[in-house]
């Protein structure tokens, strides 16, 4: 951890940690959580983003649902209210 680091970076990290979802990098993972709020943002659903977390990852549906959740809480809270 870099000591400009976000700390909702650090935060995200952990909840994913929590949860046993593993990713390459630091790097990697705060890359996805941010690639989920853009596809939000171009007018996904969390439900659509979890499913694209599915098929581009090994995560089972919960942990894709959590790590969409995680990022939008993280780093779009303003869709917070759909899920």
């Amino acid at each position: 951890m870099t000591a400009h680091a976000n700390p909702n970076d650090e935060r995200f990290l952990a909840s994913l940690r929590s949860q046993g979802i593993t990713y390459v990098s630091p790097e990697v993972g705060i890359s996805a959580g941010h690639t989920a709020c853009t596809e939000l943002d171009q007018g996904k659903t969390p439900t659509q983003v979890a499913q694209d977390v599915i098929n581009s990852s090994n995560l089972d549906g919960y942990h894709a649902g959590y790590c969409a959740g995680a990022s939008i809480g993280a780093y779009c809270p303003k869709y917070a209210a759909q899920i």
